[in-house]
């Protein structure tokens, strides 16, 4: 037995090694009740123990016939969050009750039927990610076992670890290692209490491994929450630009209203000046993101372009200093730049016109989400 538990353990840190994957985490909204539901169905090779072989002398290989098994298993749950689900699964059909090593004589058709908790580690320790292609999800259970054979039910209960690797949105490969135990009466005869001397545990057990198949019914992912920093800095870039054009304007008049009162000539003149905004505006941008993150932004932008659309224009990229890596961030200000600039050539200026600056990883802005952006100015 301690071999195959030796078997498990490394299996379990072979799959770990496979799970380095780089990926993009983020926080979720809920889901309604009817998305997150799956099925499952997988093939179980079964190793029986029981108690009743206490004291016997039989080989404790998992491999050996008169102690193991192959079965169907299915299953069918839901995730409530990305971390934590629930499935009812059964396992069952052909196994064995270990009273002898005659394969023949231990044949025991069974059903265990078990609601179980699950506990998807990769993302409540690593965030939620819908490209993640390894997810890591130990889990427990409880419910009964029934053997059909002898007509008897029997509490059981399992802890184990399932392993998913995502083929698509809608499939994925299963490897499930479980260990599950039972009341010692299910083979329908009641164990010693006492063989050569030694305690008997009052319970039977079986270890499988199961592979198989994931089928995601309805929607499968989670939506991504909005990133409420970013649509604040938003506004407040907004208003920022309004308050500076307000402040022109305010100036302008104050000095016509002063070139009118001061002016000598008795013919009166009228003056018409066009407000030309010089103020920054802001675009802004998702966390490691190059794509703008509301369209909505492009319209202060197309509002100065508007006022000296034949004028040069300085087009800076930022990122935000607390995420990534300098040189990383160097890349993504430039790429945050040229979004824009391809935007302005869109809206009639041409490219000559346009001077790029990659500024990096800042962290002039509070919060430091106000640091994901590009901004246009007439130079």
């Amino acid at each position: 037995m301690k071999k195959f538990l030796m078997v498990l353990a490394l299996a379990s840190v072979s799959v770990a090694g496979m799970a380095q994957e780089t990926t993009e985490k983020y926080s979720v909204a809920t889901n309604s009740f009817w998305s997150n539901w799956f099925i499952q169905a997988n093939v179980a090779y079964e190793a029986f123990y029981s108690n009743q072989e206490k004291g016997l002398g039989f080989s404790k290989s998992p491999f050996k016939g008169f102690r193991s098994n192959v079965s169907p298993s299915i299953a069918i749950g839901k995730w409530f969050t990305p971390g934590l689900g629930l499935r009812t699964k059964a396992t069952g059909i052909w196994g064995r009750s270990v009273s002898t090593e005659d394969k023949s004589l231990n044949a025991m058709k069974f059903m265990n039927i078990q609601e179980q908790a699950m506990f998807n580690l990769s993302n409540l320790f690593c965030g939620y990610s819908d490209t993640r292609v390894w997810n890591f999800i130990p889990y427990a259970g409880v419910g009964f076992l029934r053997n059909f054979d002898d007509n008897v039910n029997a509490h059981a209960a399992s802890i184990g670890v399932l392993n998913t690797w995502k083929l698509s949105r809608k499939w994925a490969v299963n490897l499930d290692l479980s260990f599950n135990i039972s009341d010692d009466d299910i083979e329908g005869v009641d164990a010693p209490h006492n063989v050569y001397g030694t305690s008997v545990a009052k319970t039977d057990r079986y270890f499988t491994a199961e592979i198989g198949l994931t089928y995601n019914l309805g929607k499968a992912t989670w939506n991504k929450v909005p990133d409420v920093d970013a649509i604040n800095a938003l506004h407040q870039s907004q208003l920022d630009a309004l308050n500076a054009q307000l402040a022109d304007a305010n100036a302008e008049n104050d000095r016509l209203n002063n070139l009118i009162k001061n002016h000598k000539c008795p013919e009166a003149k009228t003056v018409t000046v066009k407000e030309v905004a010089t103020a920054p505006v802001s675009v802004f941008f998702n966390i490691g993101k190059s794509k703008i993150a509301s369209r909505k932004d492009l319209q202060n932008v197309k509002a100065l372009t508007e006022t000296n659309k034949d004028g040069k224009f300085v087009v800076t990229g930022y990122a935000d200093s607390k995420t990534g890596s300098a040189s990383f961030n160097q890349k993504l200000s430039q790429k945050r730049a040229e979004t824009v600039a391809n935007e302005l050539v869109k809206m009639g200026v041409s490219r000559d016109n346009i001077e790029i600056v990659a500024a990096g990883g800042v962290d002039s802005l509070t919060p430091i989400s106000y640091n994901r952006r590009a901004t246009v100015e007439i130079k």
